[in-house]
């Protein structure tokens, strides 16, 4: 694999404003608000992904700082990419590829995230959905609500299920709840996130705030659904063969007689568009919550605030639904950085990975590199979003198959050895397949140098019988909700 050494003049601008200096002692070092979302895709204002998304509170948080508009996930998934951030390691080395696979069991000598902050002097607290639901992590947190065990508070369910009125879809639902904001889990999330921020602690803090919305099923209270008026819902732009050109191995992800049928034939698409905005529209408001107490707060003036989601989200582009994809829409996902020296309202348009947020923080907050992370500092960006930046992201769906994207190319290699190229400069929905083109064999072969030059094997699940119950229901193991 190539490597690529950032320059570390970028942290001059840092030093000036006094980021980096004073960072000896660990009571000197800033705090870290550590905001993730779920199954969110670029559907947020700052981005435009889609034209009637409010999300106020999402936008005024990206214009503090600089908001990276090519941002990708290590894998389109929520366990595996989850893995590959707070650990800093990639799925085709950990051989974490899927939802039920579990990473502790592959890396169990790994030191994520907040291990090492509070190797290094600080408190690690969280709460929500940080990590995959079904492999917490407590040796990652000093403290966690509601516990280290158990991540997420859970929400109230409405009667009747499926409320989309579609058979045997697990938690492929939507439509409004019967409760107020406060009975929402990510709410009970903000309202202990925002405890945290209200008070004094003894050393600087590592707070990781996860909000589960929108995360299916997509039930919000109906205030939320009522701003987004069924009749006035504006679908995707879709192109109706676009698997035409797509190989065996994409379709097959795809799934198109999956979900995508189902949605088609109980005519839910507007509807399932509705419940995809209202879940947005209600988790951008507990942000809202949360950064007002940053701002009331004691910290204010001592915190970063990263903002990520974990993989972007498909409603019927390429005939599928959900994640577990290589093309865009399934891999693109928002990032923002909040941090002293950066700029607010800047943008930086260079590629870039989720696996590149660890090594970002420990530069920002002076704490001491890891020879093992495989994701490259973003310092260099925050101080100067145009510089140089030979680098793409790489994003692994399974083993052996794997997307690349450059600033203006996207090249999916599948294990079989089939591709997909698309120009995003020409077409930015991705619905010409330019991989047959001869001119373009050498965009594909300087691609190809990225890719990984081992796969890692799968790891072993440990519940090989629930995986088996699962395909027997008809849902794939990525399907583990």
């Amino acid at each position: 694999m190539k490597t690529h050494v950032l320059p570390r003049l970028a942290l001059a601008a840092f030093v000036v404003l006094g980021l980096a200096s004073g960072l000896a002692r660990a009571a000197d070092r800033p705090n870290v608000l550590f905001i993730a979302v779920d199954d969110l895709n670029d559907w947020i204002g700052p981005l435009g992904g889609h034209p009637q998304s409010t999300t106020p509170n999402i936008s005024r948080l990206c214009e503090r700082g600089m908001l990276f508009t090519r941002a990708y996930c290590a894998a389109p998934a929520c366990n595996p990419s989850r893995a590959a951030l707070m650990t800093g390691i990639r799925p085709s080395t950990s051989g974490v590829y899927h939802n039920p696979d579990p990473w502790r069991q592959a890396l169990p000598k790994a030191v994520t995230l907040p291990q090492h902050f509070m190797q290094h002097g600080y408190t690690a607290l969280g709460s929500g959905k940080i990590y995959h639901g079904s492999f917490p992590d407590p040796a990652s947190w000093d403290t966690y609500f509601p516990s280290k065990t158990r991540q997420t508070p859970g929400d109230p369910m409405p009667a009747n299920r499926p409320l989309n009125g579609i058979p045997q879809t697990a938690h492929f639902d939507w439509g409004p709840v019967e409760a107020d904001d406060a009975q929402m889990g990510d709410a009970q999330v903000a309202d202990w996130v925002i405890e945290q921020l209200g008070r004094s602690h003894d050393k600087p803090f590592f707070l990781a705030c996860g909000m589960f919305r929108p995360h299916l099923p997509w039930y919000v209270p109906q205030k939320y659904f009522d701003q987004f008026p069924l009749d006035e819902i504006q679908l995707p732009k879709v192109l109706e063969d676009d698997l035409a050109d797509v190989p065996p191995a994409g379709v097959k992800i795809a799934r198109p007689d999956g979900d995508h049928a189902k949605v088609l034939r109980h005519q839910q698409w507007k509807r399932a568009v509705q419940g995809y905005l209202a879940s947005i529209a209600f988790m951008d408001g507990q942000i809202g919550r949360v950064l007002d107490a940053l701002d009331r707060g004691p910290h204010k003036d001592n915190t970063i605030v990263v903002f990520w989601t974990d993989h972007g989200w498909h409603l019927g582009e390429k005939q599928h639904w959900r994640k577990f994809a290589l093309w865009e829409e399934a891999t693109r996902t928002p990032l923002a950085i909040v941090a002293p020296g950066v700029k607010p309202g800047t943008r930086c348009d260079r590629p870039v990975n989720l696996l590149d947020i660890y090594p970002t923080l420990l530069e920002l907050c002076g704490l001491p590199a890891r020879q093992e992370l495989e994701g490259v500092s973003l310092a260099a960006l925050l101080s100067d979003p145009q510089r140089s930046w030979e680098r793409p992201s790489l994003t692994t769906h399974g083993r052996g198959n794997h997307a690349l994207r450059s600033e203006r190319y996207r090249y999916i290699r599948y294990a079989d050895g089939s591709e997909e190229l698309y120009d995003h400069d020409a077409d930015p929905l991705e619905w010409k397949n330019l991989a047959g083109d001869p001119r373009l064999a050498n965009i594909k072969r300087q691609l190809a140098e990225w890719l990984p030059k081992e796969d890692a094997p799968e790891t072993k699940r440990a519940d090989e019988a629930g995986a088996g119950r699962r395909r027997n229901r008809g849902l794939s193991p990525e399907e583990n909700q």
